[in-house]
């Protein structure tokens, strides 16, 4: 693995942030962004706007959900409009969607990344590099 991965580093892909604990109705207002708030879209799977701009059609949310390991962990997902209805894509490894984003957005990727180290470095979650 190379050092000191950055943002549109192929390696970044397979950056993984896991949380500490899961995203509950007790405190996913502790996980804000600008003016976004995770919102529960099903059972444990949490979601909040990462980029959505209304001149632009491309989308980006952040989504929380649990693996069946029983970690929560930040994933990302593009939102598309499909037959009247919004639907949000498969989700993409953490790194992958913050480079996906860097691709259509680099300064709100930025800002991006800075929440998710903020995050890290509250101990609240931790980076980990997953396999393909």
């Amino acid at each position: 693995m190379k050092d000191n991965l950055q943002l549109g580093d192929a390696e970044f892909n397979q950056m993984l942030l896991v949380l500490k604990d899961p995203v509950t109705q007790a405190n996913h207002k502790e996980f804000k962004f600008l003016d976004g708030e995770m919102q529960e879209i099903a059972p444990d799977i949490w979601a909040m706007p990462a980029y959505m701009t209304a001149d632009d059609e491309f989308t980006m949310f952040f989504l929380t959900t649990k693996l069946a390991s029983g970690e929560t962990v930040v994933t990302f997902a593009t939102g598309e409009q499909a037959d009247g209805d919004f639907r949000l894509s498969e989700p993409m490894v953490t790194g992958a969607g913050v480079n996906t984003l860097f691709e259509h957005q680099p300064d709100r990727a930025k800002r991006v990344l800075k929440f998710l180290n903020d995050i890290s470095r509250a101990d609240e979650g931790n980076w980990r590099m997953v396999e393909d």
